[in-house]
């Protein structure tokens, strides 16, 4: 990343890297000494706060995946696990006073490898210890065609879930077979049939694109498998190939059409009326996807419970350490699951942001959103307009990336397909230096 050039950002490989939040995990380092989290929240607002929890099993390792995950858990290490996540709770509980969460999301992993009983545990322990609990807000948990059970799904149900997502990637078994997933057809409809009966107000379908023996043919066909369920909104992927995952380990190449697969798919879904939200994000008007209480990643907190997640507030961002090797992702879940409740008193491992850091992640987060940055706000909170403040936001609008009206700066067709490089390149200094150096494991 730090050779990357803003003529390769505007015509290279648009696929540098996702940027989903900022600084990535990989830039987090020990925070020594640790930090007490009543300390770190204590002149924080709180009243609009995002709750994650994490949840890191999967009944397969997708040869894509670098999530922090691992497959084959035992039940009592799912025990263990749930025990843990209810000691964090109560401690971040204890840490923050007075608080009141907007949204929530389980993600993982995959949340529905827990057993309706164990799902129950979670939500209890959820409620019990940190009045965090899906009902009365927007709340998202994240399923598998495989593990989309009728029982676990009547859980997620009960307790109030909005939005279930399910990551399908493929309608076709021979491509998620190239992707090291196994599933089949008729299972994943099944799934899909399944979330629909149990009346969830938003289903989301997650599809991957630039995968092996996908033809354009074959990509029309997925998305059209995935618009027969109407779903409220579609997330469309470009395959990576990262470090220490099953397709990096094998060197693999994929198909380098990703950027004729992504403008296709959008032509798809803008002609069956959705509206683009971002580069991966597709949603359908209409669709009961939204709630009441707002939230913004790039003003308001988060809270993240267990191993893999992230709490950041407006300066400290904080989390787990990260790994993708499944040796170091299963020890640094036995290290979690042992942890008494002191500890999760504490962060441990994150990253202080500069002032810089915190304008860039603001222009970011807002940027890499197809409805743009509105100048007028950004100059309220920095107290200069944002073309002023990063420069590079001007060399973006020379090359046609960035549309710059009196009001906004939002990307233009060609700089939202190209988001993936943009965002990188955005990227601080130090933040690169820090994530360039980290030891994958």
């Amino acid at each position: 990343m730090s050779g990357l050039t803003l003529d390769a950002v505007a015509s290279g490989s648009p696929y540098v890297g996702y940027v989903y939040s900022y600084p990535h995990k990989t830039a987090h380092r020990p925070l020594e000494p640790a930090l007490p989290l009543a300390r770190v929240w204590a002149e924080e607002p709180k009243e609009g706060l995002f709750g994650y929890v994490h949840i890191p099993f999967c009944e397969m390792r997708c040869g894509f995946c670098n999530l922090f995950t691992t497959t084959d858990a035992r039940r009592g290490q799912v025990t263990a696990y749930l025990g843990a996540l209810e000691r964090q709770a109560a401690a971040v509980a204890e840490a923050l006073g007075a608080w009141r969460f907007a949204r929530m999301a389980v993600g993982g992993g995959t949340p529905t490898y827990l057993e309706p009983g164990e799902l129950e545990r979670l939500f209890r322990g959820l409620q019990d210890n940190l009045r965090l609990s899906p009902e009365g807000r927007l709340a998202s948990v994240e399923t598998s065609p495989a593990t989309a059970t009728a029982e676990r799904l009547a859980v997620l149900k009960a307790w109030g879930v909005h939005r279930v997502s399910i990551g399908v990637q493929s309608f076709f078994a021979d491509e998620t077979d190239a992707l090291y997933r196994p599933q089949r057809a008729a299972e994943v409809e099944a799934a899909l049939q399944r979330i629909r009966d149990a009346g969830f107000r938003c289903l989301n379908i997650d599809l991957m694109y630039g995968g092996a023996g996908q033809t354009p043919a074959r990509w029309q066909a997925s998305l059209d498998a995935a618009l027969a369920w109407a779903p409220e909104e579609l997330y469309l992927y470009p395959l990576y190939v990262r470090p220490l995952t099953g397709l990096g380990r094998r060197g693999w190449s994929w198909d380098d059409q990703r950027l004729d697969a992504y403008r296709r798919g959008r032509e798809r879904l803008l002609a069956a009326g959705y509206e683009q939200v971002s580069m991966r994000m597709f949603r359908r008007p209409g669709g009961d996807a939204q709630d009441s209480l707002p939230y913004r990643c790039d003003q308001d907190g988060m809270i993240g419970l267990g191993c893999g997640a992230r709490s950041y507030t407006r300066r400290l961002h904080y989390a787990w350490p990260y790994a993708v090797a499944r040796a170091a992702v299963r020890s640094l879940i036995e290290d979690y699951s042992g942890r008494a409740r002191a500890d999760f008193a504490l962060a441990h491992h994150g990253i202080a942001l500069a002032d810089e850091d915190i304008l860039r992640r603001y222009v970011l987060l807002s940027l890499l959103q197809v409805r743009g940055l509105a100048r007028a706000e950004a100059k309220a909170r920095f107290g200069r307009d944002p073309m002023a403040l990063l420069p590079e936001l001007e060399q973006l609008a020379a090359r046609g990336l960035v549309l710059a009206t009196d009001d906004r700066l939002a990307l233009t067709e060609r700089g939202l397909e190209r988001s993936d490089a943009i965002g990188p390149w955005l990227f601080s200094q130090a933040v690169r230096e820090n994530m360039e150096t980290f030891t994958w494991t």
